[in-house]
Formats: C-alpha cells, sequence, structure tokens
C-alpha cells in the first residue's frame, strides 16, 4: 500500500523517510531550473522503486520558491536516490541555479489521495 493511498493509517507510514525541500531559485533560471527539475522527477518516480512520492510546486505569488514534497519507502531509498545518475545530473544542472535549499524532515499527519 502507497503512504498516500486512501484509508492507509499513519501507522502503515512508519519506517517511510519523508521530507520537504524548500528552494529558492534564480529568477533568470526559473524556466531552466522547472525543466531540470520535471526531467529528475520525472525518472526518479520511473525507475526507482524506493521513490513513493515527488511533488514539486511554486508558490503562486513568488513562482521562484519552490517546495518539493518526497517520500521514500525508508531511509536506504532516500540514500539510493542521491546515488541515482539522473540525480547527480540534476544537482549538477540545477546546483548553478538554487539560490538557497533547505531540507526538512517531517512526520505524516494525515497522508490521503484519491
Amino acid at each position: 500500500m502507497t503512504p498516500a493511498s486512501p484509508g492507509a493509517p499513519a501507522q502503515e507510514n512508519e519506517g517511510r523517510y519523508i521530507q520537504l525541500a524548500e528552494l529558492e531559485i534564480d529568477p533568470a533560471q526559473i524556466e531552466n531550473y522547472m525543466a531540470a527539475v520535471r526531467r529528475h522527477i520525472e525518472a526518479a518516480v520511473r525507475t526507482e522503486p524506493g521513490v513513493l512520492v515527488l511533488y514539486a510546486v511554486a508558490h503562486k505569488d513568488d513562482p521562484t520558491r519552490i517546495t518539493v514534497f518526497e517520500i521514500y519507502q525508508n531511509a536506504e531509498a532516500y540514500r539510493a536516490h542521491l546515488a541515482a545518475p539522473h540525480f547527480k545530473d540534476y544537482k549538477s544542472t540545477s546546483e548553478r541555479m538554487i539560490r538557497s535549499l533547505r531540507l526538512i524532515p517531517v512526520m505524516p499527519v494525515a497522508l490521503r489521495a484519491k
């Protein structure tokens, strides 16, 4: 059962590695960054069984502020994600586009999807 499936109690999410990434992108690079993050997320979800959820959203009032919601099967899956070739490509492509990055470990309170 995926962590965001209907009816999954929070206890079933134990062991998942969940975090938020808050990024500020160079305004001159926003289109390039959005293309890079789209490629990265598509590849990660398609090829990595331990990547359960990757959602990237931009703030409506400031599209240079991006929040990524990440759910991995466990911490080992997260480490495997960091070692994946497409993640390394994303990092090298985007490092000069990102002005700031903050990773925030979070705990599930209520996760549901339809």
